[in-house]
């Protein structure tokens, strides 16, 4: 079990590290959600998010 625990340490990553690798290379969010009742959909959301980071590379939608 020691050969886990070393790889656990050695995997180690900070929060804003792993968010800043996933805003840098961009993260697609997407889910569905239905409410149902007695097997009749009422009401059903499809969500799709594309969450990046803005650079001189990439420039944000709004600038003209």
């Amino acid at each position: 079990m020691t050969g886990d625990r070393d790889v656990a340490e050695a995997a180690d990553v900070a929060l804003v590290d792993l968010l800043d690798r996933l805003l840098a290379g961009g993260v697609v969010l997407v889910g569905d959600i239905t409410l149902r009742i007695a097997d009749v959909d009422l009401v059903r959301i499809d969500l799709k998010a594309l969450v990046s980071s803005v650079g001189d590379t990439v420039p944000a939608p709004w600038e003209g």
